[in-house]
């Protein structure tokens, strides 16, 4: 019998590398969860894909959808909205979304808990790894440990993307990153 396995999903783009790997070895179900995406029509443009992906991919993937708590995610990272893309503002918006996903494993019985953040160049999975371990030690749930751009993870969610004809976005999510993005 597979483990269970609750994955925290940035968007659909990026989850399909980590899903494709995933879903070999677990029994994997999907978790949205993402309250820094601004403004809300891209919050619920990328919820939309995530679910088209999973439509396409495997129906049979549990989908399961955050709220867009875009308030919590600004008094979390109050003080830092000044921070370089990568910095500190980032950290705590990975803490805050992977305490919420073991939270909900923990709740749901599930055995692990892993995410789809580290398919992005741009993103630091040894840090993303790090947060994942600390908060697997604080709530008891296993973490997966990962760097899906590796073995051409992130090309392959680029053909992927393409291949199930997804919208990708052109900015990490928050509004600090589209400024930072502009610059």
């Amino acid at each position: 019998m597979k483990k269970k396995l609750l994955l925290h999903s940035c968007c659909g783009p990026c989850s399909t590398t980590a899903i494709t790997r995933l879903a070999q070895e677990y029994e994997v179900a999907v978790y949205y969860y993402n309250p820094n995406i601004y403004p809300q029509e891209e919050f619920i443009k990328r919820q939309e894909t995530q679910k088209e992906f999973l439509q396409k991919y495997n129906p049979e993937i549990l989908l399961i959808e955050g709220e867009w708590e875009n308030d919590l995610y600004e008094s979390c990272i109050d003080g830092l909205r000044e921070c370089k893309e990568g910095g500190s503002r980032c950290e705590k918006c990975f803490v805050l979304r992977l305490e919420k996903t073991a939270n909900l494993a923990r709740k749901l019985n599930y055995d692990l808990f892993a995410t789809t953040l580290t398919v992005s160049p741009h993103k630091n999975a040894k840090l993303i790894n790090q947060i994942g371990e600390n908060i697997s030690k604080s709530t008891g749930v296993e973490y997966l440990p990962s760097d899906f751009k590796k073995q051409d993870g992130y090309l392959q969610s680029i053909k992927l993307s393409k291949e199930y004809s997804l919208y990708r976005q052109n900015y990490c999510g928050c509004k600090y990153s589209i400024w930072w993005e502009e610059e």
